[in-house]
């Protein structure tokens, strides 16, 4: 595990102070994809900076929804091949028989 270091960055022309493993490029790039999406929501009209950052986190907790849905769905389809694939052997493996 990482030790925790501080990471600045600024976020809507705030400046702010984080504590994380994480390292500072990473925590950066976070924070410019927010920024960026924050812009998104603003384009389309909201111009108000509080009402745009919780709108994009909404639509950033959407996404990961989603794709935890469809990973979840995902490693169950995988999970059920296994399973067809573990019946194929062993109909055509005999129980008692041993390589060597």
């Amino acid at each position: 595990m990482s030790e925790a270091r501080r990471v600045e960055v600024t976020l809507l022309g705030e400046t702010l102070t984080l504590r994380t493993e994480a390292t500072p490029d990473y925590v950066r790039t976070l924070a410019r994809y927010l920024e960026e999406r924050v812009a998104t929501v603003q384009r389309s009209g909201v111009k108000d900076q509080t009402k745009a950052l919780t709108l994009a986190a909404l639509d950033i907790t959407d996404e990961l929804f989603r794709a935890r849905a469809d990973r979840t769905r995902e490693e169950g389809d995988v999970g059920d091949r296994m399973k067809v694939l573990q019946a194929l052997l062993d109909r055509v493996t005999p129980r008692g028989e041993q390589s060597t």
